[in-house]
């Protein structure tokens, strides 16, 4: 056994604490977030009232630049490190003008280690500036700054910053942007900033975009629900504004429920939620409650819940918050708790206001969240004599684990009883559960959430994760992970699909917690010589076979989980750190619901008919 002493302790300088662990800083997934990290700060000056435009240009090598028309970074020697403003900002964690209110009012979070981050995790980074008459370019390679020069001023056609970089593949499981995400995170800042304009080029394909509104929050919110019955004809916006904060919304309640729910925070999309959508929520309960008290329209027998008021609500909220704090460097989820308070009483007082001034429209609206508050109220009935006759037994088929923490516990939803042999021994049995499932489940896109417990393995799963359908709060949620485990093949996809649309459409919170996962296993096994590779899709394997040419190699197509070693199953799909496990996460549910209703409603048969020929080339 080594000496543990204070030799034994390791100190990471400069931007090796990134490089360590990457995951601790941004998705490793792509690169993404580092895009975003570097578009937030353009974003961040156009807020502080410094720019009007942003334009993001994705290169055929793989790189992206983003450039924008404000102060541009500083350039002058900073008098404690000696170095200039741009160098510091990029090579040294926790720097940047963003801890104090002088030169930015609102911005994208305290952590200051936005660009390093980028700069720690790309193999080369051209930062170009140009301000003060005075243009300068700056080369870093591998995060170390080789090369200052002086520049035409002519080089950028605007003052401000320019900065593109080149993602370094080996802290990332793919180096390709996800670009519809792209596209879809600058509309959403385009939306949000009133007369910003956003840009997005692809040099490769030239597909374009540009972006710039007047107020586009409305017109937003009115897409997202066309072809919806509404419950009130109205969007309801509106614009509050104190010393250290600012909060717009647009809110619109239709029938079916499931509307698109989206926050911001400095104009970062909290895809968890937070603090503010807390606020809202209460502000819009307690004033809807305050009218119904009033008028006396609420029947004695019903008590509203904030769940009834939401339950049909689609909104976009976008708050604005000097020294917001985020859980964790993603900054999916706010935490700032003046956050819910200053917005829960803007949302009440306007909302009363309104509600006060459309009596006949608060009533239609009313006779709506009442229903709702009684289909709440039935359901929960019915579970109640459901558990008085039945009990709380977990279904027999269910191998659970030894560990009840949230933080760690894991259950894997197994395609058939021929592969539960293979996870079982494969598993960790502290901390991951198995759940076997018998063929395809119920398409329940369609179904109601009573009904769908009528299916035996849908039941098993409501009952082994302890969750109902339709529950909108996860208070007795019994596992921290949810990932499905299907075969790489179609037939397991089609699994894979009906499960993803049962969780999004009877589990919703679940989802958008960031509880839902499905688990990747290989198609293929690859020896090349002596070495062993595994691919999940023909593209993969056709890439790596091209990279080794002249190894002998030989392929092997897995036919299902069955025929995997538990060893091969462990290392591939089950074991953290080396299994690939992918989150399902909601930043676009309205995308999601019309991708569902096109390959599971039984009415577009036509439209799922075309859209099979023009996907067929991608199935394995």
């Amino acid at each position: 056994m080594t000496d543990y002493s204070a030799g034994s302790i390791e100190v990471l300088d400069g931007l090796d604490p990134v490089r360590k662990r990457p995951g601790m800083y941004t998705h490793t997934e792509n690169p993404n977030h580092i895009a975003a990290e570097v578009i937030d700060n353009g974003v961040d000056e156009a807020l502080a009232g410094h720019a009007q435009r942003l334009d993001v240009k994705v290169y055929e090598d793989g790189s992206i630049s983003v450039q924008d028309d404000g102060r541009g970074m500083p350039i002058d020697i900073h008098p404690e490190f000696g170095i200039t403003g741009v160098e510091l900002i990029l090579t040294r964690l926790h720097s940047g003008a963003k801890f104090n209110h002088d030169n930015y009012a609102f911005s994208g979070g305290l952590h200051g280690v936005g660009v390093s981050v980028v700069n720690a995790l790309s193999h080369r980074v051209e930062v170009i500036i140009k301000r003060s008459n005075k243009c300068l370019r700056f080369d870093f390679l591998n995060g170390e700054c080789k090369n200052i020069e002086d520049m035409p001023v002519s080089t950028l056609d605007r003052r401000g910053s320019f900065l593109r970089f080149w993602p370094d593949e080996q802290y990332f499981d793919s180096i390709e942007f996800d670009r519809q995400a792209l596209i879809d995170s600058l509309h959403a800042k385009a939306m949000l900033c009133p007369n910003f304009a956003v840009t997005y080029h692809e040099l490769d394909t030239e597909v374009k975009h540009t972006w710039c509104y007047e107020s586009g929050m409305e017109d937003f919110l009115r897409q997202s629900v066309k072809g919806r019955e509404l419950i009130i004809p109205d969007i309801i916006t509106s614009h509050q504004v104190s010393d250290d904060a600012q909060a717009q919304w647009a809110i619109i309640w239709a029938e079916q429920g499931d509307l698109s729910q989206t926050s911001y925070v400095n104009l970062i999309p909290t895809v968890q939620g937070g603090t503010h959508v807390n606020g809202l929520r209460l502000g819009l309960f307690e004033a809807v409650k305050e009218f119904a008290d009033i008028h006396g329209i609420l029947p004695k027998n019903i008590r509203l819940k904030a769940d009834d008021v939401c339950i049909n609500l689609g909104f976009i909220l976008s708050v604005k918050l000097q020294d917001a704090q985020f859980a964790g460097q993603t900054k999916q989820k706010l935490n700032s708790n003046r956050a819910q308070t200053l917005v829960q009483s803007w949302v009440k007082n306007q909302m009363v206001l309104w509600l006060n001034q459309n009596v006949k429209l608060g009533e239609a609206l009313l006779e709506n969240i009442i229903e709702q508050a009684k289909n709440r109220q039935r359901r929960a009935a019915q579970i109640d004599r459901k558990k008085a006759v039945a009990g709380p037994q977990l279904p027999g088929k269910l191998i659970d684990c030894a560990s009840r923490s949230l933080s760690e516990t894991e259950l894997f939803l197994v395609e058939g009883d021929s592969a539960k042999g293979t996870v079982r021994q494969a598993r960790d049995r502290i901390n991951q559960a198995i759940l076997p499932l018998r063929g395809k489940i119920l398409n329940t896109w369609e179904v109601d959430s009573l009904e769908i417990l009528k299916s035996q393995e849908i039941h098993d799963i409501s009952v082994a994760i302890g969750l109902m359908p339709g529950q909108r709060s996860l208070e007795g949620l019994r596992y921290g992970k949810i990932c499905i485990l299907a075969d790489a093949d179609s037939d397991g996809h089609h699994i894979a699909t009906l499960l993803c649309a049962l969780f999004f459409k009877h589990f919703p919170e679940l989802v958008r917690a960031g509880h839902l996962y499905v688990a990747m296993p290989p198609l293929y096994r690859i020896d090349l010589n002596k070495s062993v590779y595994y691919a999940a899709t023909d593209a993969e394997k056709d890439e790596l076979l091209k990279k080794n040419p002249n190894k002998k190699a030989n392929v092997m197509r897995f036919k299902g989980l069955g025929e995997m070693s538990p060893e091969q199953l462990r290392v591939t799909t089950i074991k953290p750190g080396s299994r690939k496990l992918a989150q399902i996460l909601l930043p676009e549910e309205s995308q999601v619901r019309d991708v569902f209703n096109c390959l599971l409603a039984k009415k577009n048969v036509a439209e799922r008919r075309s859209w099979i020929e023009d996907n067929a080339d991608q199935i394995n």
